[in-house]
């Protein structure tokens, strides 16, 4: 069950550009920092959760083997240490959710990688989670509806973990790959995901247009976790302030969003004014 209780569930925000503040470098891995700065990720997570967000994704979006590979490191190490850090952080207070990205490869025909290696990967993963007790699944920042079919189908097939799905969208409305928002939220639907919706890519007011096609599509409740605007720094700092996204993210309620949260450039101070807001709801 998906907090039955709950109108709104706050996710967290941005666990990249946060950790960028804490020394990580332009093309350095945030998730090794599981193992060798555990103290800086835990301190991002506990910001959060701090800040009122009812699920925090582990430091785990790029930990698949094929990118972990001339690391050091496996799937099963990145994603144990991660877990860990986030039930500290937490210490019962937020849902920990295993925070799957795409492999960074195109799926064949329009690339090299089979789909079944990419199952293989996500497989990988889910098991590792699964053994680490998260509570959730949330696979995200996808652009290829067979690779999220994909993610989603090893998941299913070898967890009881619940799936929240998510896609990045251009301001077209479609993907990069060109998956159009009806299509998404009826495929993951039929393969039983307990949430659905768009991160990334576009601050709030871009992506409503395609969230609304979205929620005429499906059932499922909506995530909705967008960027705060366009990056303006090194650094992590983007255009899009806190007040401005909150106003922005308020619209989303009335469409049937139910997860809300940020993504790139969102911070701790995004999530506490979201939750405020949304609470007067």
């Amino acid at each position: 069950m998906l907090f039955e209780d709950k109108k709104f569930v706050i996710y967290d925000g941005a666990m990249g550009t946060m950790l960028q503040k804490s020394g990580l470098k332009p093309g350095e891995r945030s998730d090794l920092m599981n193992i060798h700065c555990p103290d800086a990720v835990e301190n991002v997570h506990r910001l959060y959760v701090e800040a009122g967000s009812d699920i925090i994704g582990t430091n785990t979006f790029g930990a698949n083997a094929m990118n972990l590979e001339g690391t050091g490191y496996t799937p099963e190490e990145i994603i144990s240490a991660a877990v860990a850090i986030a039930k500290r952080a937490s210490n019962g207070r937020a849902k920990i959710s295993l925070d799957m990205g795409p492999t960074g490869k195109l799926l064949a025909p329009m690339g090299d990688l089979e789909v079944e290696k990419a199952y293989a990967l996500f497989k990988q993963q889910a098991i590792a989670g699964a053994q680490a007790e998260v509570d959730y699944v949330s696979i995200e920042t996808m652009s290829d509806l067979e690779e999220m079919k994909a993610a989603i189908l090893a998941v299913r097939e070898h967890t009881d973990l619940g799936v929240l799905a998510t896609m990045t969208f251009t301001k077209s409305g479609c993907t990069f790959m060109g998956c159009t928002p009806e299509d998404f939220a009826r495929t993951a639907q039929d393969m039983g995901v307990l949430a659905v919706g768009l991160n990334c890519s576009l601050e709030p007011q871009e992506m409503f247009e395609t969230a609304q096609k979205m929620a005429a599509a499906t059932t499922l409740p909506l995530i909705i976790k967008p960027n705060a605007g366009l990056p303006v720094s090194e650094v992590g700092s983007y255009d899009t302030g806190p007040d401005e996204f909150v106003q922005q993210m308020l619209p989303f309620a009335e469409i049937g969003a139910k997860l809300i949260g940020g993504c790139c450039g969102t911070t701790p101070e995004y999530i506490s004014k979201l939750k405020k807001a949304f609470e007067c709801l």
